[in-house]
């Protein structure tokens, strides 16, 4: 294993210990800290609830970060959503390559490599990294509204490497139907 210096600007502050990188405070925990966590709420309240909650506090997240860190660097459009996928990927929670990204159609479809929760968790033979999902929709919609964009979208995730036959984890997201719009 190659080691290197992490790529993202980490501030400390010396009086109150708060990390933060470019506009917005971190945490910094152990990977198995808070995968455990992850899993004791799981097995609490099922996956499925623990999915939709998760999925609509990921979605408000990525919203607000993807607004803050455009304002911070002057990025929009495509800028903004790859600017995300590296610093996912620069956190530890795994390599998220942008496949296609079409933001005229609101579609975007997203590899993830060396996911943290599969290096934690292993081949359960089952989709995992859900918590993802919500980040997507929420950073596409952010982008779209800041565009003047009225189109909004969902995001899935399609494949896990945690499956068996699976080396790699999916994630797509599409306009969300009409239906749903208002």
């Amino acid at each position: 294993m190659t080691k290197m210096a992490p790529e993202l600007p980490i501030e400390v502050d010396a009086e109150t210990g708060v990390w933060t990188t470019d506009a917005l405070p971190m945490l910094y925990v152990p990977r198995h800290f808070f995968i455990n966590n992850h899993v004791a709420v799981e097995e609490a309240l099922g996956v499925e609830t623990y999915a939709d909650i998760l999925y609509h506090a990921g979605y408000k997240s990525a919203w607000h970060w993807c607004e803050k860190e455009a304002e911070l660097h002057g990025l929009k459009d495509e800028a903004v959503f790859e600017h995300y996928m590296t610093r996912l990927s620069q956190r530890g929670w795994g390599r998220f390559i942008t496949e296609h990204i079409d933001l005229e159609a609101g579609t975007c479809r997203v590899r993830l490599e060396h996911s943290a929760f599969v290096y934690q968790l292993g081949k359960v033979g089952r989709r995992v990294e859900y918590m993802f999902t919500g980040w997507f929709a929420g950073a596409m919609d952010q982008i779209l509204a800041a565009r003047g964009s009225q189109l909004r979208t969902i995001a899935e995730q399609t494949q896990s490497a945690a499956e068996e036959g699976c080396d790699v984890g999916y994630f797509v997201t599409v306009p969300r139907d009409t239906r749903d719009q208002g």
